[in-house]
């Protein structure tokens, strides 16, 4: 994201332990789409909850947050690199898969769809852009309690994007997870988690997921 900062993890995204087993479940669950030989790199990786979980030959963790490398986990190299900048200094089809959870929506809308651009020009021939972020559609109410979203996507509006910038999109999910753990009443077990993702109800969620490839 733009900024992420310390004052931002602690006003809004503090540590919580019952992300890393939410990701770990849905980082299995979207694992068919993330070859074991495949070079990844995730965006705004934060906490690592997403690419510590990953099985590739290659996992790159990248924040503008300094401290993310010490949450990567061992095996995951880290790069302090600001996504909407930086990227463009990244060389071309320089990776097979990019990940990027809840980023997209922080940036300006221009800002955002150069960075899908960017992204694209990062991929390999092939290579996927596995996306997963709220949806708008149905986290309206609680969607701009984040003080630093900047754009509003659904599950209609990204793939459009990810279309309009040389993507083809291979899988949309329009309501993957809950919209947020922070705060939540009880922690969730992984065995709970993977009944969520099973079920074709999902009740209370409000993340969705885009997968897309560079054709």
């Amino acid at each position: 994201m733009p900024s992420r900062m310390p004052a931002y993890h602690s006003a809004h995204l503090t540590p919580d332990g019952a992300r890393t087993v939410v990701w770990r479940v849905i980082a299995d669950h979207l694992a068919r789409w993330i070859p074991e030989t495949a070079s990844v790199l995730e965006l705004g990786a934060g906490y690592c909850d997403w690419i510590n979980h990953v099985r590739a030959a290659t996992r790159v963790a990248s924040d503008i947050w300094p401290d993310v490398a010490r949450h990567a986990a061992p095996g995951v190299q880290t790069r302090v690199l600001d996504a909407g900048r930086d990227l463009a200094g990244v060389p071309d089809a320089s990776f097979d898969v990019v990940l990027a959870s809840n980023l997209l929506e922080h940036f300006e809308p221009d800002a955002a769809a150069a960075l899908v651009r960017q992204v694209h020009r990062a991929l390999t021939p092939g290579g996927r852009f596995l996306a997963v972020q709220p949806n708008f559609r149905y986290a309206y109410r609680s969607y701009f309690d984040d003080y630093t979203h900047r754009s509003v996507f659904t599950d209609v509006s990204l793939p459009a994007l990810l279309r309009a910038s040389g993507f083809e999109i291979d899988h949309v999910d329009p309501k993957l997870a809950p919209y947020s753990m922070q705060g939540a009443a009880f922690k969730p077990r992984a065995w709970m988690v993977r009944l969520y993702l099973a079920s074709p109800i999902r009740p209370g969620a409000g993340q969705m997921c885009v997968v897309a490839r560079k054709a």
